[in-house]
């Protein structure tokens, strides 16, 4: 399951021995009027046609992955880049939570990257809106105004133990210090699913097999 309003796209520089796995790739719905987040989760739930699947989730798709595995039986759910409990929040999200300071975000200018990078600065910044171009598939008003507020809200605020977690050390978002216990990745941002995937294609097959 990709990040937040990404589509399975993001997979693309994923490789794994067709032989032995069979990939499939999930995209994002429209949330129906007032649905909760463990409801979207059943209903995201009817696509998976396999029994016992592992379960691959990165960021808010982390998330995601985790309430669906409180509907289905998951051989195995893994996070990328995403967090296990709302207790790894970062300061500023907690902040927005108790102020609901998310309600003010611009998001008819999200969902404008043109217009976006027309008032960026910086190399570092143009690449990043580049790819969020590329990759952002979901423009739709309603699901990001749903999609922030089922971030901020998540009422998990406790850790499953079973639940893997692969993590970068330079994630911006989701900053390492607040995360309890993970799989280091030395020099991973947020956007590791892209740059970080021979890391990934490399150890990704003994994490999903290991018992």
């Amino acid at each position: 399951m990709p990040g937040l309003a990404a589509s399975s796209s993001i997979f693309e520089r994923i490789d794994l021995d067709e032989s032995i796995f069979e990939m499939c790739l999930l995209e994002w719905e429209i949330p129906l009027d007032k649905e909760s987040l463990s409801d979207y989760a059943l209903r995201m739930t009817k696509n998976i046609k396999h029994q016992n699947p592992v379960l691959i989730g990165v960021s808010f798709g982390g998330i995601l992955v985790q309430e669906m595995a409180r509907h289905i039986n998951a051989r195995k759910v893994i996070i990328i880049s995403s967090v296990r409990s709302n207790l790894e929040f970062p300061r500023r999200m907690k902040i927005g939570k108790s102020t609901k300071a998310y309600k003010l975000i611009p998001m008819q200018i999200l969902l404008n990257v043109e217009k976006l990078a027309k008032f960026s600065f910086g190399e570092k910044i143009n690449k990043r809106i580049q790819l969020y171009e590329k990759f952002l598939s979901v423009r739709d008003l309603r699901y990001l105004q749903w999609a922030v507020e089922s971030v901020i809200l998540w009422d998990r605020n406790e850790i499953d133990e079973k639940v893997i977690h692969i993590h970068g050390d330079k994630d911006d978002v989701f900053p390492i210090k607040y995360i309890n216990s993970c799989i280091v990745v030395k020099g991973g941002t947020h956007i590791m699913i892209l740059n970080k995937y021979k890391w990934l294609n490399e150890n990704l097959p003994s994490i999903i097999l290991e018992e």
